[in-house]
């Protein structure tokens, strides 16, 4: 694996890069970094790419130049671009955000579709384009609320939820709190990120409005993925469907739910390969 650095305005980016052939950036959703692919990384660089991630700005180990404030999507997708500039300078690259990573993989394509051969958003909780956006937009505000007065762990207990307050179902292949195997190294690294998740990205990303217009002229480019066990979960997989509607985009389902890209890496690497050469 090799590590390189990308300054950008106001922050210092930490990308990381294996494999050969056609690039492809892998944008990290919610607390996580770049050590959230580590278990499809592999996979995706024997498939024929160099696959590159990196850590957001003021998370893990991309610091910030000033004090920490509410993020702004146009902000990071400029950061996305910069990485892109940085690996593939020449040439197009393929892309896949997961969550808040792929309303910033949205922001890219519709802006600079020139910077992209194919771009795969999975689960971008876009909830300002659901039919009732209300419930869900209180909801994350309610977690961020909690967070600043009763601390991370009730925030995170209601995070957990849907905005009605149902619990969601147990994965009855992983006992109670085992984190993946690859996903223990960066175990530290999220649990220091995720305030900032909270405070500065949830409510500012989640309530955002994707540039409808510029995806639906690049919507050949565009595959909108939704986990197979993140039925009835709208605030999730509402948005791409919707986006999907709106744009003619395809659409792809991958394997586990929301954070399927962990949780059966081998399986979502092949879906994900499938859906950006097809």
């Amino acid at each position: 694996m090799n590590v390189g650095t990308v300054e950008v305005p106001g922050a210092r980016l930490r990308y990381e890069s294996r494999g050969g052939g056609p690039v492809l950036l892998l944008i990290p959703g919610g607390a996580g970094d770049a050590g959230l692919f580590e278990g499809m990384a592999g996979p995706l660089a024997d498939a024929g790419h160099t696959v590159v991630s990196y850590d957001q700005r003021g998370l893990s180990r991309s610091p910030l130049d000033g004090p920490l404030g509410d993020q702004r999507v146009a902000e990071w997708r400029e950061d996305a671009l910069a990485v892109l500039d940085a690996v593939s300078p020449d040439a197009p690259a393929y892309v896949f955000g997961s969550s808040s990573g792929a309303i910033v993989a949205l922001a890219l394509l519709a802006a600079r579709p020139d910077r992209v051969r194919r771009l795969v958003a999975h689960e971008p909780p876009l909830v300002e384009l659901l039919a009732d956006p209300a419930p869900y937009r209180e909801h994350f505000a309610e977690v961020r609320e909690l967070h600043r007065t009763r601390g991370l762990a009730a925030a995170m207990a209601r995070f957990a939820e849907t905005p009605d307050g149902r619990a969601p179902e147990p994965d009855p292949e992983r006992r109670h709190g085992e984190l993946p195997a690859s996903m223990r190294p960066m175990a530290s690294r999220m649990a220091a990120n995720m305030p900032v998740f909270l405070e500065h990205v949830l409510c500012p990303f989640s309530s955002s409005a994707p540039d409808l217009e510029g995806l639906r002229a690049a919507a050949g480019k565009l595959v909108l993925g939704v986990g197979r066990e993140s039925a009835g979960q709208e605030a999730l997989v509402g948005p791409s469907r919707r986006i999907a509607e709106l744009t003619g985009a395809a659409t792809t389902v991958f394997p586990g739910g929301h954070v399927g890209c962990v949780e059966h890496p081998a399986e979502f690497a092949e879906v994900l390969v499938s859906a950006m050469r097809r």
